[in-house]
């Protein structure tokens, strides 16, 4: 471990505005997502609904994602990220105005969780992408890290700030910070000196060109495997995430401040990972610990599913926060270092599908679930899941899991 190397990426002064503006507007994300599931439980009182609206948010990815690749590799990226941060801060502004007028129902969530997800189809990939232009090739491991370290710091401040916003003021001030929130990352945006990227040589439609990014990926050894690992986490792993309201009011007997400390201890592990994965700089061992984190993270969601009492349960998101970074980390950057530089848009693409796509299906099976039984019993289904695919992938591609 090397502690100097652990903030190498922030030598790059394009890539510092986009840190700390994402940090900021990340943020305001998290505020509202914690208050937002919240909001829907409290206006519901159904762990199936939570399971609805995380739907409906993925759904536009399965429409739009991969052609958001497409468009990802042939324009600015930067002016796709402009376009698509500022419409999520008009949406979440609409959120609050509903809500603090008193109007906001449980459809008006639902249809605004879909065009957030419309809006987000465009931005992952191109976000995915953009970070290949702020930094050099050999830091982009160390960026990849960075990225997720504000994005799990964030997770740790965001949902315990909008537990007691919320308890305080109730949830319309949530969104509201969070519209106010995007004018960090659109002002960095705008204030970057990026270099011009060589002309994009594609041919053809749109449609061939997707057709080319997924053959590519469908036939690659190491890219492959890869993103069904991927999609086996975002499919089963996240189901903690969507079910966290209904676990903390019927498991725990807790509220929203509970609500948001599950959250923020989750992100606090998932920060303690990143940073690790960042200060070992240039290292040899990356497919180690992606193993590490595939079979360590369904066995602690298991203990966790059995787990009572609120410090507990902390404690066990703590260390599901470090292992599911170490998974979805470093399966993030070994695909950044494996794909060809003309494909990078569209194979992301494919990599955000697998978060924004199938994890609110996912969370919409775990809900399910829930409503049936109970949020252990789905908890436990889905942690048996992630180990046995784990184990297949791991007896599919051993090499994967040698990768330096």
């Amino acid at each position: 471990m090397n502690i100097l190397q652990t903030f190498t990426a922030l030598r790059y002064p394009n890539y510092r505005l986009w840190f700390f503006g994402q940090l900021v507007s990340l943020f305001g994300t998290w505020m509202q997502m914690t208050a937002q599931s919240f909001l829907v439980f409290e206006l519901t009182d159904s762990p199936a609904y939570l399971g609805y609206v995380g739907f409906t948010f993925g759904l536009p990815s399965w429409f739009f994602m991969l052609y958001g690749g497409v468009v990802a590799d042939r324009m600015n990226r930067r002016t796709l990220l402009l376009a698509a941060q500022t419409a999520m801060m008009a949406l979440a502004f609409i959120l609050a105005a509903l809500t603090f007028t008193g109007l906001v129902q449980p459809w008006h969530i639902i249809v605004l969780a879909f065009f957030l997800g419309v809006a987000n189809a465009f931005d992952a990939p191109a976000r995915q992408a953009f970070v290949f232009e702020l930094v050099d090739r050999k830091d982009i491991t160390n960026a990849v890290a960075l990225n997720s370290t504000l994005f799990n710091l964030s997770a740790v401040i965001g949902p315990t700030v909008a537990g007691f916003v919320y308890m305080l003021t109730g949830p319309a001030w949530c969104f509201a910070l969070n519209g106010i929130s995007f004018a960090a990352i659109i002002g960095a945006l705008l204030l970057m000196k990026l270099t011009p990227l060589p002309p994009n040589n594609q041919k053809g439609s749109a449609l061939t060109s997707l057709k080319e990014g997924i053959r590519y990926a469908a036939h690659d050894k190491i890219i492959l495997p890869i993103l069904c690992l991927v999609a086996v986490t975002a499919l089963f792993g996240f189901a903690i995430a969507t079910l966290m309201p209904a676990w903390a009011v019927n498991v725990l007997g807790g509220d929203a401040t509970t609500n948001g400390l599950l959250h923020s201890a989750r992100g606090a592990g998932a920060v303690l990972s990143a940073l690790l994965i960042a200060s070992l700089g240039r290292f040899t061992f990356r497919g180690k610990l992606l193993t590490t984190g595939a079979f360590s993270f369904p066995v602690l969601l298991l203990i966790f599913a059995v787990a009572r009492g609120l410090l507990p349960a902390m404690i066990m998101m703590l260390l599901l926060g470090i292992a599911l970074v170490l998974v979805m980390n470093l399966a993030n950057a070994l695909l950044h270092t494996q794909v060809d530089d003309a494909l990078r848009g569209r194979v992301m693409s494919i990599y955000s599908l697998t978060h924004f796509g199938l994890m609110p299906l996912g969370g919409l099976i775990a809900g399910w679930i829930a409503e049936f039984s109970s949020e252990p019993v789905a908890i436990i289904a889905s942690a048996l899941v992630c180990l046995v695919s784990a184990a297949a992938i791991w007896l599919w591609v051993p090499k994967l899991f040698t990768l330096k």
